[in-house]
């Protein structure tokens, strides 16, 4: 287990032990993206991953306190640079603790952990409107993709078939 430590703020990777203090986070992190708060899930869902190693959570704990932030991290890879990736895919920090420098310790210490990894990249998404956020990650060296358009579609939207003439541009 690594820890990264600064400001009385210690940044660790969880435990399962840990995922108890991290699910209401969780919970409050998907209520602010707009998902309906289910407690449950978010725990059953870090359980999961946890359990099938398809994820590392690292949590923010500062002195005499509990656990105040958390992000989660996920392994990838990219087959044009031949490495390995990690997607910075949720990060949250308590308001009663923020602007304290703790999501920049937990943006520090997953790129210590994707470095350890031995991977070339760290990748997130985030709102749009998300100023504060865009803001830190910007001030920590992320940059917009300027080659590839990022796009998604819920597996249920799918349309079977292409639409003529477009599969000779793929």
């Amino acid at each position: 287990m690594s820890a990264f430590a600064r400001g009385g703020v210690r940044v660790r990777t969880a435990t399962v032990a840990d995922l108890d203090a991290v699910a209401p986070l969780f919970d409050a992190y998907r209520a602010f993206y707009g998902r309906a708060s289910d407690p449950d899930a978010a725990l059953a869902f870090l359980r999961a991953r946890a359990e099938r190693g398809e994820a590392v959570v690292l949590v923010a704990e500062p002195e005499r306190a509990g656990v105040v932030g958390f992000a989660q991290l996920y392994p990838t890879f990219s087959s044009l640079s031949l490495s390995r990736v990690v997607v910075l895919n949720d990060l949250f920090v308590a308001p009663a603790a923020r602007g304290r420098g703790v999501a920049g310790q937990l943006v520090d210490a997953a790129a210590a952990h994707a470095r350890r990894w031995g991977a070339a990249r760290l990748e997130l998404a985030t709102r749009r409107t998300n100023a504060r956020a865009l803001a830190l990650y910007a001030a920590k060296g992320f940059r917009p993709d300027e080659e590839f358009v990022h796009l998604s579609v819920a597996l249920d939207d799918v349309v079977a078939g292409a639409a003529p003439g477009t599969e000779r541009a793929c």
